[in-house]
């Protein structure tokens, strides 16, 4: 197994810590990226354990399949993570999974190429999806878009206060020229702010909101969660890193409805089993270090949770494409 890159994984020793690796176990990184979970997830699973990586983005596939060459071990799968049940099903050999790994958000490589239009610190096409080889661009989306359904957008996913004066903007502008490049929106997204923050790009936040609703971001984790449950096997971990508060909202909400009992009113007398719940959340949220962000400014928002599964059966229904 070779090396990847110069990609410093966050929360590298928490997340595997969390995973309670074991040797032959079955694990799953569903946020593939760079690799650099999964090598270490490799190297604490021994010769008889397996991983079946997932990543949306063929590029984060092609790196990988260099970097796993002739390692038997490891399934790369090219599908985003919302098709996780519907994939395992195609490995009729996988009989149970003992952690799975949630990265979320997006990648340094894929915000360190321009050409991915990712990133507002470089000029680059409007483009920002995940997988380059379906849906539409951001400037495509960009194009189209309602000017009501953008401040929503915008405020919503960017929690933009000036969602407004933004979208209004963008409206205005595409009705004389096209919006096609990051440098472009980062200049226009600037000039409508009328206060800017001196700690962040004026752009920040609706790159990001551009950027989720393009690739559809939470409503894959809503929709992979219930599957990660379903899949775990009794004691298995689920852990995830979320790096905005949307992406931990969710994570965090979810956890605590599927290990919370749902009790009857305190009168009613209750059995020993309506305490039972599909997860255990563990602990509370961990965050990096000051060591570790003064290496990798990349880590200073990301937040890791971790839950377990219990013996409760618990089923989740999902369409797959």
């Amino acid at each position: 197994m070779s090396s990847v890159d110069t990609h410093i994984p966050v929360l590298e020793r928490e997340a595997l810590d969390a995973l309670n690796l074991r040797e032959g176990g079955v694990y799953a990184d569903l946020t593939l990226g760079r690799a650099g979970h999964a090598q270490a997830i490799c190297q604490r699973i021994g010769s008889e354990g397996r991983l079946y990586a997932f990543d949306r983005d063929r590029a984060a596939i092609d790196a990988a399949e260099a970097v796993f060459k002739g390692d038997t071990r490891v399934t790369l799968i090219h599908r985003d993570f919302a098709q996780f049940k519907y994939a395992l099903s195609l490995h009729p050999d996988v009989t149970h999974i003992d952690g799975v790994l949630l990265d979320l958000g997006v990648s340094s490589p894929q915000l360190d190429n321009a050409e991915r239009g990712f990133s507002f610190q470089r000029d680059g096409d409007l483009d920002m999806r995940m997988d380059t080889s379906q849906g539409e661009s951001a400037a495509q989306w960009l194009a189209r878009v309602d000017e009501a359904d953008l401040v929503k957008v915008l405020f919503e996913f960017g929690e933009e206060r000036f969602a407004r004066r933004i979208a209004r903007a963008i409206v205005v502008e595409r009705e004389v020229t096209s919006i096609n490049s990051t440098l472009q929106l980062a200049a226009l997204v600037a000039k409508a702010i009328p206060k800017k923050d001196k700690n962040k790009h004026p752009a920040t936040r609706t790159f990001q909101a551009i950027r989720i609703k393009v690739n559809q971001e939470l409503d894959q984790i809503s929709s992979v969660l219930p599957q990660i449950v379903e899949k775990l096997s009794e004691g298995g971990r689920l852990v995830v890193i979320s790096f905005h508060s949307l992406e931990d909202r969710l994570v965090k909400r979810f956890i605590r409805d599927l290990s919370t009992p749902n009790l009857p009113p305190r009168h009613i007398p209750v059995s020993e089993e309506a305490y039972q719940t599909p997860l255990k959340a563990l602990g509370r949220a961990i965050k990096p270090s000051a060591d570790e962000v003064s290496k990798n400014p990349r880590a200073r928002s990301s937040v890791l949770r971790v839950a377990q599964r219990t013996s409760l059966p618990y089923s989740a229904e999902v369409s797959h494409a």
